[in-house]
């Protein structure tokens, strides 16, 4: 120790002989009761599934424009209950939600990667887009995170876990950083730049709604979550100044989102098409109706909704955050007395019920809120509430830009040999027929005559591969490509669609 240094340390003992603490302003208590807790997160599944309903006659039927005012969205008696009978696959942002709240239950909150894995790898439910190539990756060996790297899905930027992130901030009240390291360990399982984005953002803002009454104070700092050089923050950013510039009009801020954010170069069935289920655009549509709802709860759904695409999913994800922010209790009793015939109904594909999704999210929030050092009084808790700090960097399909669109709709076997100039490809279409579910057909691909890929392509639905082929980190040179079929069986055939090509910036 230098003589400067010593110095210091005498004077330190001189002036504060007990010790000496430095207040941390980004830390301080928040003070709920249980009753209260227990009111959001019952109010935080309560949304979710109403917002769900609401959207469910228009999910993506309107890609690309917004449904007009005079279009009708129909509210009737048992809407809840008719789906839950009729359709219940419209819940699947809320039983995927539940695998996950399944596992801490199973394995308390010290859940590793790998036991979230294992519950998607051998989830039973239809999956689509990167959900479902996670699950095709872990079948075949991909480790926990691997599975939903770049350049191992082709959905890496879709929202699926935007959708399915809610419990990380149910869980997580008033930390938002603790439901961001969650989203961590559990989105990365399906998404990765973007895509995981959204999931943090979305579980910031219901772990902010906790301990917050303002939801455009929620929007915001839950923002502070995601690095600011990341395309997701930048288009939240120019959504919450917009709304700014224009509040009274959420159609132009729709407009300014549309012009600015609506291409699409990544998830292959929105390249060239309307179609949009990439992560900025669909979180985009949450916050709007978020900022230009105003804390009411049945106009928050209807603009979340009429914003379009995922026009199920958005309005859940908006209806779960005001719903954690204003309470069950605050719910309008219209849409509330709609979940009462279905409380302990569980959801397809899962034993949890809404009760039972109550109890066990309150159970975890409470282990959660004493494991970061909060206190549980007789009728009270107290949560060590630490301020939003962003998450790592990550980009997925950086540098990257599209050649072209190919389209063929005929089989591999009649797929004529394929040049393009670039770094990566992508080769749509599925196997198809009435066949064994346990056949997989093997496609052997060809770059410049050399072997460069064996693709297996599962019969099996749940197994199946999300597209044929797809790499993106090729040598940026010539490539001549072609497919061939290695163990075609009658009645089967291997459909291709469309080759999409990239280059480099």
């Amino acid at each position: 120790m230098n003589r400067n240094c010593l110095l210091i340390v005498i004077l330190l003992f001189v002036y504060f002989p007990k010790g000496f603490s430095v207040k941390n302003p980004d830390v301080r208590s928040e003070r709920l009761t249980k009753k209260q807790l227990r009111d959001k997160v019952k109010g935080a599944w309560a949304g979710q599934v109403l917002g769900c309903t609401y959207g469910g006659p228009t999910e993506f039927r309107y890609v690309g424009t917004m449904i007009q005012d005079y279009i009708p969205i129909p509210w009737g008696k048992d809407e809840v209950k008719k789906w839950f009978d009729t359709a219940p696959g419209l819940y699947d942002d809320v039983y995927v939600d539940l695998t996950f709240v399944e596992v801490f239950d199973k394995y308390g909150l010290n859940a590793t990667v790998d036991d979230f894995a294992n519950a998607f790898k051998n989830s039973n439910y239809p999956l689509c887009h990167a959900n479902q190539q996670a699950r095709y990756n872990l079948i075949y060996g991909a480790t926990g995170h691997e599975a939903g790297f770049w350049k191992n899905n082709p959905h890496a930027d879709c929202l699926d876990f935007q959708i399915e992130a809610d419990f990380a901030g149910i869980m997580s009240p008033g930390m938002p950083n603790v439901a961001s390291a969650i989203c961590d360990t559990v989105g990365h399982l399906m998404s990765y730049g973007n895509g995981w984005y959204g999931g943090v953002y979305v579980a910031g803002m219901y772990s902010l709604a906790f301990i917050y009454d303002n939801i455009e104070k929620v929007v915001e700092d839950a923002l502070i979550l995601i690095p600011q050089k990341s395309t997701f923050y930048q288009c939240i950013r120019d959504v919450i100044n917009w709304y700014k510039k224009y509040p009274g009009d959420w159609k132009q801020t729709w407009f300014e989102v549309e012009r600015k954010w609506s291409e699409d170069y990544a998830c292959p069935d929105g390249v060239y098409v309307p179609f949009n289920i990439e992560t900025p655009v669909n979180a985009a549509y949450i916050v709007i109706g978020l900022l230009y709802g105003q804390g009411d709860f049945e106009r928050t759904l209807d603009i979340s909704t009429r914003c379009g695409q995922d026009s199920d999913c958005n309005p859940a994800s908006a209806g779960g955050i005001l719903g954690t922010l204003l309470g069950y209790s605050h719910i309008p009793e219209k849409y509330r007395k709609e979940l009462i015939p279905v409380e302990d109904t569980p959801f397809s594909h899962t034993p949890y019920s809404l009760n039972k999704a109550y109890e066990v999210s309150y159970k975890l929030a409470l282990g959660e809120i004493l494991l970061h050092g909060g206190e549980e009084q007789s009728e009270t808790v107290t949560i060590r509430a630490v301020s939003p700090q962003p998450v790592q960097f990550e980009e997925s399909f950086g540098g990257l830009k599209l050649l072209r669109k190919d389209s063929f709709y005929k089989s591999i076997k009649e797929l004529p040999e394929m040049e393009f100039k670039g770094v990566g490809m992508v080769l749509k279409g599925m196997l198809q027929g009435d066949i064994n579910q346990e056949y997989v057909g093997e496609v052997a691909v060809f770059m410049n005559d050399q072997l460069l890929e064996k693709v297996y392509l599962p019969i099996k639905w749940n197994n199946r591969k999300h597209e044929i082929f797809f790499k993106y980190d090729l040598p940026n040179a010539d490539y001549k490509v072609r497919f061939e079929w290695l163990n075609p069986i009658e009645g089967s055939d291997i459909q291709v669609t469309d080759a999409i090509f990239y280059d480099v910036e």
